[in-house]
């Protein structure tokens, strides 16, 4: 028999974003359907040696593909569209995004060779998605980069809001946030607004864009000598400033990085960044060009090692090599984590000859996420039931609840939930509460693919990195050693100033291969009796890698 009495219930599950900066992806699901909102990117910090992103654990979603209707997108930066090709390699699924966001992702599965087989609409705030049992809209907001939007899921049990990453900027460079949209959605009512938590704990309201536009005008004409400008390649409308400040002082444009490159010609293609094409020049004009008259865009603001500005800092860059008189600027702000690899290269730059500008000496950028005084507005005019902040550390989303309750939210209606967390909000009840877990862990991309990189590999590079390695290699015959066993260091002492304690360590592992033991038996001794010594007698912990290879 049926059960005609089942009451319908409502899952919000993060699968990533909450207690980080990054690979944001939120799933909204009833009995019938899912709606995916992002599916982003995170990068490493200086512990995961040898990774070059990280994505959400997908499995949940492939255990309920038949469930998916679709990937909506709120914006074209990384940390909510770089996990797209992993994604599509798993699932295939629609994709729809904003413009400038789908011409990113269309160039991002063209490099993955997904193009072909992928499925990309393109939204605007007008649009309406509709599916048997949720509806997908979209309203207006503004961000440091063309076409972001909040995405209302419309459910049987009400509306969940997700604001994408915003502020509020009243002389914004594109469209102005929708507040009369905004308002219509808060009188509709807000089952669960889902809200940007990232700058809630900066008091007040974030500068302009229109401001920064007239600083970086400022700085550049002050300048006599190369401008070297840093900042994100998706950071469209710092582009447009900086390109838009060298055409008013009479200066030509290179463009460093690949990425940069991109963002630039798609652009331009695409209607977002406008420039003569004689503002642009090759390696040569920027050679033969005086440098008063040249201003170079790049990739590198967050000290990322192999991005152009890191390259040029060490004098490893192909074409651009810093010279008396050149001025760099840090046209962002340092992301959690990043910290020391942008001081890093400052000080690199510095010690190079370059005068250094970043946010911390001049208004040259402001953040895309509102202060809180942006935030009690969404949450002013959503007017939600439910309250989750996403997106920002465990920080952050703490500071975020505590500004929701100011504004009206009831504390017991406030969530902060982990990513992989079941919030479930049920039929009648006044409240919502976690009911489950789902796979959530992180998912390491080595190279170009995903890695089966669990934690002991990370455990092994970081000892490798830190310690160095031993690696002892015997030959025996009838549990009988050939010659004394051959060890190998790398990264562990300089040998030439330990020749003693190589003596010690070859005289203690001769000894050991005497005993009759079996070739895994005897490996483990050799591994724990060095690793004991060597740190008796240097305090350091090498990898220690033994192998014995008993000959018939």
């Amino acid at each position: 028999m049926v059960n005609t009495d089942k009451k319908q219930e409502i899952k919000i599950i993060p699968l990533g974003g909450l207690g980080e900066i990054g690979k944001n992806m939120y799933v909204i699901e009833d009995d019938k359907e899912i709606v995916i909102i992002d599916s982003g990117i995170k990068f490493p910090d200086s512990e995961l040696f040898g990774i070059d992103y990280i994505i959400p654990n997908y499995s949940y979603l492939v255990e309920n593909a038949h469930k998916i209707k679709g990937l909506f997108i709120t914006h074209g930066h990384e940390d909510h569209i770089g996990g797209i090709p992993f994604l599509l390699k798993e699932l295939q699924i629609p994709i729809y995004a904003g413009k400038l966001a789908l011409g990113f992702i269309r160039s991002k599965l063209e490099e993955h060779r997904l193009l072909r087989e992928a499925t990309l609409y393109e939204i605007t705030e007008e649009d309406t998605i509709t599916f048997s049992s949720m509806e997908v809209s979209f309203f207006r907001t503004t961000h440091s980069i063309p076409d972001s939007f909040g995405i209302v899921v419309n459910t049987s049990m009400g509306n969940v809001v997700h604001t994408g990453d915003f502020k509020f900027d009243f002389t914004p460079i594109g469209p102005a946030p929708d507040l009369i949209r905004m308002g219509e959605i808060g009188r509709n009512g807000v089952l669960c607004l889902l809200s940007d938590s990232t700058n809630s704990e900066v008091p007040g309201i974030s500068l302009s864009e229109k401001h920064i536009g007239n600083t970086i005008i400022d700085v550049v004409k002050k300048q006599e000598g190369r401008i070297i400008f840093a900042t994100f390649a998706s950071n469209v409308y710092r582009l447009q400033q900086v390109i838009n400040a060298s055409v008013l002082t009479n200066r030509k444009v290179f463009i460093a990085g690949r990425s940069m490159e991109r963002a630039i010609t798609l652009g331009r293609e695409l209607g977002y960044i406008d420039a003569p094409d004689s503002t642009f020049i090759s390696e040569f004009e920027l050679r033969s060009l005086p440098s008063h008259e040249v201003t170079i865009l790049c990739t590198g603001s967050q000290g990322e090692p192999f991005a152009a500005l890191s390259r040029i800092a060490s004098g490893r860059h192909r074409h651009i090599h810093i010279i008396p008189g050149d001025t760099v600027v840090f046209s962002s702000s340092p992301i959690p984590g990043n910290g020391l690899s942008v001081n890093r290269v400052i000080n690199l730059l510095a010690r190079a000859g370059a005068d250094v500008i970043h946010h911390k000496l001049n208004d040259i950028h402001t953040s895309g996420h509102g202060a809180q005084e942006e935030l009690k507005l969404m949450i002013t005019l959503m007017k939600p039931k439910f309250f989750v902040p996403i997106h920002g550390e465990f920080r952050m989303q703490k500071m975020h609840r505590t500004l929701a309750i100011q504004c009206g939210v009831p504390e017991q209606n406030t969530y902060i939930i982990d990513n992989g967390d079941v919030l479930s909000i049920t039929e009648g009840n006044d409240v919502a509460a976690v009911t489950g877990k789902v796979p959530a862990n992180p998912v390491y991309i080595d190279g170009h693919g995903v890695g089966d990189i669990g934690r002991s590999v990370l455990n092994e590079r970081k000892i490798l990195a830190e310690h160095g390695m031993i690696s002892v290699f015997l030959l025996r015959k009838d549990k009988v050693a050939f010659g004394k066993p051959q060890i190998i260091s790398r990264g562990f002492v300089y040998v030439r100033q330990s020749e003693q304690l190589m003596d010690d360590i070859q005289t203690l592992v001769t000894s050991l291969v005497q005993a009759p033991l079996g070739k895994f038996e005897l490996e483990k001794k050799i591994r724990e009796a060095l690793s004991g010594f060597i740190y008796e007698q240097i305090k350091r912990n090498p990898l220690i890698i033994t192998r014995i290879i008993d000959l018939k």
